[in-house]
């Protein structure tokens, strides 16, 4: 292989298909706790617990009561792995490309998510969960992380993003950026100019990486 890269992935919505059941989740939140922001749950997509809750919720009973039902709904959801990435995981790891899982999720939820799918942790070097960084997505640091993770340029990375914060966040590193339309559709996502989009992996190659 002619150049060094590095592959960065996000969890919900590109690995695991969970956002759908996120967004039900948001959405009786809203009913429950009402912010009055349209589309609430799309708007916080790519966002951290930590920064949710301390941006929209500002009494703490009731950050309380919604960490409580998080912990119920999360301990119970399936997170079936999307068509196609094992197989393009398979052929990253027979190029000996590096791979980073970077996540806005916590550490509870990415040990449960190996527990169901123990296949998973070898392909990836190590997890920039939410609970390692600083400022959450947008804000590049978890990418910056997930880069020298693998001691990888973050020029020479990809980043394979769903939610408007995440490719904000890709972009923002630097990295080369593939947008997933598994949550978002196709025209939105254009509006962040990604390197490409693709609607999942199935029939991915890593060829369409190497220019």
């Amino acid at each position: 292989m002619e150049e060094t890269i590095g592959c960065l992935f996000d969890i919900d919505g590109v690995i695991i298909d969970s956002e759908t059941q996120y967004s039900m989740f948001w959405d009786e939140i809203e009913k429950i706790y009402p912010t009055g922001i349209p589309n609430y749950s799309m708007v916080i997509k790519g966002s951290n617990l930590p920064s949710i809750l301390h941006k929209y919720y500002p009494d703490e009973q009731a950050r309380k009561e919604i960490l409580h039902r998080l912990e119920i709904f999360e301990g119970s959801m399936p997170l079936d792995i999307f068509p196609g990435v094992i197989d393009f995981l398979e052929e990253l790891k027979a190029a000996s490309i590096p791979c980073v899982v970077v996540t806005s999720s916590t550490k509870e939820k990415m040990d449960r998510l190996y527990s169901l799918h123990p296949e998973l942790k070898q392909y990836f070097v190590g997890t920039i969960n939410g609970d390692m960084v600083t400022h959450p997505k947008p804000n590049p640091e978890c990418y910056i992380k997930g880069a020298e993770m693998i001691d990888t340029d973050i020029l020479k990375c990809i980043v394979f993003e769903d939610s408007i914060n995440g490719l904000k966040a890709g972009k923002a590193s630097g990295a080369r950026v593939i947008a997933l339309s598994t949550t978002l559709p196709e025209e939105r996502l254009k509006t962040m100019e990604p390197e490409m989009i693709i609607p999942s992996f199935v029939g991915f190659h890593i060829s369409s990486l190497l220019k």
